[in-house]
């Protein structure tokens, strides 16, 4: 009786086995460019390819020195889903990009204090502040409400930087961003505002707050301690620098309403200090003389910098890509003596996730490993340290049974229930909805124009920018003592690592210089010297 019902248990799995297998196999239909390596269907070359990777393991060497430099690179929104899909995108499930061949890995968790998941504007608080704050609030603790005028003002709400540790501890600073520079996360580094829409003072008015009382990011940028010590300021953002009867380079108005061109005040501080240059272009960027130039401020839009692709397919001369402003950020900097710390967003990814362009994001993502790859060769392992992270994921999804090699961008097999193809990528939500349902009824993807990089892939939510995700994050570590990233912890625990790997903040083990020390107040006196001047 038993050995019976055993052979009807084993019958059944089998069959169950094989309808599983009928029903998920990639569709006959869906062909691959894939060129099988042979050695791949051996047993030998799985196993030398783990018994190496196990040896490069077993013969790390620790680096334990104290980091002279640290570089840090923010994806924002680049969940694993889209590192794994840019791998195929770059040509291959076997390619890595330039920071997965770094030495040591770990997970972050982002979460805000008061929301499961997060926006750029609490992360950036976290991962430069060591501190989780409140969603849209930058640069304050979870005390200050976001949009509360007076949260904002009270200064024990105020969170401090790595890159102010830094500054106070002799050490050069820059921020390069491919978003606005008054965006949420390089703002992270300088700002304390309980509002990450803040960006101008047009804005802080229109939240019922008194502008003459409440910075704005772009007025704390050039007026607050840590931004007034930034040696190199790059991305986009314009706008909110220059007021609204005013016309910027490729005749786009500005957006504040004070009266104030910030960059103008940048330009004449900055020269009573050093060589100091305002730059608009690539061309502009090419020409600096970084040896002898202290400071260097380049916009390059009027909004966000454009997607790689769309500078691209234009001709766009005037717009550098990420890498360009890099090494330019890194050649700023690398000629002082006591070091610096560099913070570099490819804020792209995200922007490019919320409205559903996944062949775009997967570009910005290969853009900002090319600038990682960039940095490495610009630097050196032995006293450098490179974090590479992402603030947050996105409900980005790489999905079905396609065939190895398959194109990402492509179909992933024939669905079961309606016989229509879709699409490895798409999204949970976001407005790709538009155009994926008619009817009720799902539309073939293939009949649309996915050809076009900003082609809006499928969600099954209809939003008109699509939600981050909360899951966790990678971090990638390179340099002296990366081993310390490895492992699962909080968001907020990143700046102190690094912090404590340069030993600057709440790890400083020298006295701070009486230059570094003083230097801020005598920007504020100087700022406020010139602002009189302005004003009569």
């Amino acid at each position: 009786m038993i050995r019976n019902l055993l052979v009807i248990v084993l019958l059944v799995g089998c069959s169950l086995g094989d309808e599983y297998h009928q029903h998920h196999k990639p569709s006959p239909g869906q062909k691959s460019s894939y060129v099988v390596n042979e050695q791949e269907k051996t047993t030998a070359y799985w196993v030398n390819q783990a018994q190496n990777t196990l040896k490069s393991i077993v013969n790390k060497k620790l680096n334990t020195n104290n980091a002279k430099n640290v570089i840090m690179f923010l994806g924002d929104g680049m969940s694993f889903s889209t590192v794994a899909a840019t791998r195929m995108y770059m040509g291959g499930e076997e390619k890595k990009l330039s920071f997965e061949e770094f030495e040591y890995t770990g997970f972050s968790k982002t979460y805000c204090v008061d929301a499961q998941v997060a926006d750029s504007a609490c992360t950036s608080t976290a991962y430069l502040n060591g501190i989780k704050t409140n969603y849209e609030v930058i640069g304050l603790n979870a005390k200050a409400q976001p949009k509360n005028c007076e949260a904002q003002l009270d200064h024990d709400n105020w969170t401090e930087s790595i890159l102010s540790w830094a500054q106070k501890s002799c050490k050069a600073t820059g921020i390069v961003t491919t978003t606005r520079i008054t965006h949420a996360s390089p703002a992270g580094g300088y700002a304390h505002v309980s509002e990450r829409d803040w960006e101008n003072d047009h804005e802080v008015a229109l939240s019922e707050c008194d502008p003459e009382k409440v910075d704005d990011i772009a007025e704390q940028l050039i007026y607050n301690a840590v931004g007034i010590n930034f040696k190199v300021i790059l991305g986009g953002g314009r706008a909110n620098f220059r007021n609204n009867t005013e016309t910027d380079e490729e005749n786009q108005k500005g957006k504040r309403q004070d009266g104030k061109n910030l960059i103008n005040v940048w330009k004449n501080e900055r020269s009573q200090l050093g060589k100091a240059e305002y730059v608009w272009n690539k061309k502009q960027l090419a020409d600096i003389d970084y040896n002898n130039t202290e400071y260097l401020l380049g916009l390059f839009e009027a909004d966000h910098m454009k997607y790689n692709l769309d500078v691209k397919k234009g001709n766009l001369e005037n717009e550098p890509s990420l890498s360009d402003m890099t090494s330019a950020a890194i050649k700023m900097l690398q000629k002082e003596d006591g070091g610096y710390f560099l913070f570099i967003e490819g804020g792209m990814i995200d922007q490019a996730h919320h409205y559903n362009y996944a062949q775009t994001s997967l570009d910005e993502t290969k853009e900002f490993s090319d600038a990682i790859a960039l940095a490495r060769k610009m630097t050196s392992e032995e006293d450098t340290l490179i974090v590479v992270t992402a603030d947050h994921s996105h409900v980005f999804t790489y999905n079905g049974y396609p065939a190895r090699g398959s194109n990402v961008l492509g179909a992933a097999e024939v669905s079961d229930m309606d016989n229509l193809p879709y699409l490895t990528l798409s999204y949970a939500n976001g407005p790709g909805f538009a155009q994926s349902f008619e009817d009720g009824k799902r539309v073939d993807p293939t009949t649309l124009d996915m050809a076009n990089h900003k082609f809006q892939y499928p969600a099954t939510v209809p939003r008109d920018k699509d939600t981050h995700g909360a899951e966790d994050v990678g971090v990638y570590a390179s340099g002296p003592m990366a081993h310390l990233f490895s492992g699962n912890y909080e968001q907020n625990t990143i700046p102190l690592i690094m912090a404590y790997i340069m030993k600057v903040g709440p790890y400083a083990t020298d006295d701070k210089c009486a230059s570094c020390a003083i230097m801020p107040v005598l920007m504020l006196l100087l700022s406020m010297l010139i602002i009189t001047k302005l004003l009569k």
